[in-house]
């Protein structure tokens, strides 16, 4: 493996809460590092464009698209993963609500809606339906579950579950078909 940036340093940060040193270059797409050398799953390769969301993370708490973040970009920095919001015995509360509004269907694009809403929520607590759609419209889902990740996010916040919205399907497409 070619050393980092030529100076021979690895490049450390915090995966997860746990601190990892990577000999690779800084240029090194965030993606892999998770992927290959990890073995987290959590985030998907989707386009490898940074504009599907499959690929989003939390870099100190704001969501990203690892597939475009470099190794250099995120140095000395916490990455959080899918893995990194909870267990399977205590399941991040974001995680539980997909759960329980039946949110997935193939579950690509899975992985970047919680990320971008645990973000988007730790922001802004108490969203309407419409700050909901405006937070994931760039996370892209073409398996149809548009209302059930709807109410997911919406009972995430606490607030009362949606009810079948027409205008929801477009939802979480960007407002393409």
């Amino acid at each position: 493996m070619a050393s980092s940036a030529l100076t021979g340093e690895p490049v450390v940060l915090i995966v997860n809460g746990k601190t990892c040193s990577f000999d690779l270059p800084r240029d090194t797409r965030l993606i892999y590092v998770l992927r290959n050398d990890l073995g987290l799953n959590g985030p998907k390769f989707g386009c490898g464009l940074g504009e599907c969301g499959a690929c989003t993370v939390l870099i100190d708490g704001v969501a990203a698209r690892s597939c475009v973040v470099t190794l250099r970009t995120v140095e000395g920095r916490a990455v959080t993963t899918l893995e990194g919001l909870g267990e399977l015995t205590a399941l991040h509360p974001v995680q539980a609500a997909f759960i329980e509004a039946q949110a997935a269907q193939c579950g690509y694009c899975l992985n970047g809606m919680i990320m971008t809403t645990v973000a988007f929520l730790a922001r802004n607590p108490a969203p309407t339906l419409e700050q909901v759609r405006e937070a994931l419209r760039y996370n892209l889902c073409r398996c149809g579950t548009h209302v059930e990740i709807m109410r997911a996010v919406m009972a995430a916040a606490g607030l009362t579950a949606i009810d079948a919205d027409p205008d929801t399907s477009d939802a979480t497409s960007g407002g393409r078909r």
